[in-house]
């Protein structure tokens, strides 16, 4: 009896075991993979938009009505990408770390088609970190690229989705000298630039996230190539629905950001010190913004209180003295009234784009369903009305350190 259900026990954990020897059954070597690495879309110009019959044959389906788009992919080569500190300027070496392709295509799928008959190893984005959409491909909409980078499993919702304002297959081919790889290089900018307070978080997914609200439209890093070959953030692009609508200096970033409360502070600002011609500059350190939603006389009205921690950083003159309170007080009162203003002249910006990215109508849909449900219900009508929204804004600022002071 005692064998027998010994047998039973054995049997039972072969079988048990079995399946987990199958664990790798269709593993493959990342050599074997062609490795995306970032994604730039343009507008095909008419003399790229002869395409290989891959997808359709030609004149035998109907294509789509969208004009045809220009998909550049940089593509990591085997063995070539660093995995520690390198010596050196990136991307001007004998060797490329990346390889760039351009194809076209009616639709992202179509022209991922037309990438891989190009292409020996399958393609794979499990580690594709951004995508760079055109300045004119943003204002035609985003909806049309959407659907393909949501269903396919491999993208990752952390992935950067940024704004160029020029074509987007130029920071495709661009060669910063501080990183050889130029997609890991432009999405650690614009991470790098979350954690110092100088963008507010962004990532597709959230992007996304935004664009489903009904109260809130979306924004992206707006990019920009100077002279010099160098990359910087030249602003937010902002978003009506899934169209660009407008952009912002890089400045009025940091009142964006005072304006939805990101509590880290990022921007310095040049303030005039009161009865001199001198200034200083004042580095907010910590900000804390609270938003009031309510109804006046049945109308929406947003009030919006911004608190913020400051150090002067910076005299344009050694000789200014800033010592007493009442010199402190000065400066404070000067940069809450800038501050004021840059809040205020940026909300009525997007208020003629009927363009809501602070979320505004979030905080009437969360504290006044009934009235959004009976005055409101869609997005379309929360443009309207956000169109003439009132608003206060109100600021106040206290400046802990002043500097190192001589006796």
């Amino acid at each position: 009896m005692g064998t027998n259900s010994r047998k039973v026990k054995l049997t039972f954990l072969f079988f048990l075991l079995v399946p987990l020897l199958t664990g790798c059954w269709d593993s493959r070597e990342i050599e074997e993979r062609a490795v995306v690495l970032a994604m730039g879309i343009d507008k095909a110009p008419n003399e790229e938009e002869e395409e290989g019959e891959i997808a359709h044959l030609k004149g035998k389906f109907p294509t789509p009505k969208e004009g045809m788009i220009k998909l550049s992919a940089q593509i990591a080569v085997p063995g070539r990408i660093p995995l520690g500190p390198q010596t050196g300027g990136g991307g001007n070496g004998e060797q490329k770390s990346v390889v760039v392709i351009h194809v076209v295509g009616h639709t992202i799928e179509d022209a991922m088609l037309n990438l891989q008959q190009e292409v020996a190893d399958e393609l794979f984005l499990g580690h594709l970190r951004i995508i760079v959409l055109s300045e004119e491909m943003a204002k035609n909409g985003t909806q049309r690229f959407n659907d393909y980078l949501k269903r396919n499993p491999q993208i990752r919702r952390t992935a950067s989705f940024v704004v160029s304002k020029e074509k987007a297959s130029k920071y495709m081919d661009a060669s910063p000298e501080l990183e050889p790889v130029p997609a890991l290089y432009l999405a650690a900018m614009v991470e790098n630039l979350v954690m110092l307070g100088k963008f507010p978080h962004s990532f597709i997914g959230l992007f996304w996230s935004i664009l489903s609200s009904k109260g809130q439209d979306g924004y992206l890093p707006y990019l920009d190539i100077k002279e010099d070959g160098t990359i910087q953030i030249s602003g937010l692009a902002y978003f009506r629905g899934d169209k660009m609508v407008g952009k912002t200096k890089p400045l009025e970033i940091g009142a964006y950001m005072a304006a939805i409360g990101e509590k880290t502070g990022g921007y310095g600002t040049f303030v005039e010190v009161p009865n001199t011609d001198e200034v200083v500059v004042v580095q907010p350190i910590k900000r804390r913004t609270k938003i009031k939603a309510s109804l006046q006389n049945g109308k929406p009205h947003i009030f919006v209180k911004i608190y913020y921690e400051s150090d002067i950083e910076e005299k344009e003159n050694p000789d200014i003295t800033v010592k007493t309170a009442e010199d402190i007080r000065r400066i404070e009162k000067e940069t809450e009234k800038s501050v004021d203003q840059a809040v205020s002249e940026l909300i009525s910006k997007t208020q003629k784009t009927r363009s809501d990215i602070f979320g505004y109508g979030e905080h009437f849909r969360a504290k006044f369903p009934d009235y959004w449900n009976k005055n409101v219900r869609e997005k379309e009508n929360w443009e309207a009305i956000y169109e003439n929204l009132s608003f206060d804004v109100k600021v106040k600022v206290n400046i802990r350190r002043a500097g190192m002071k001589a006796k």
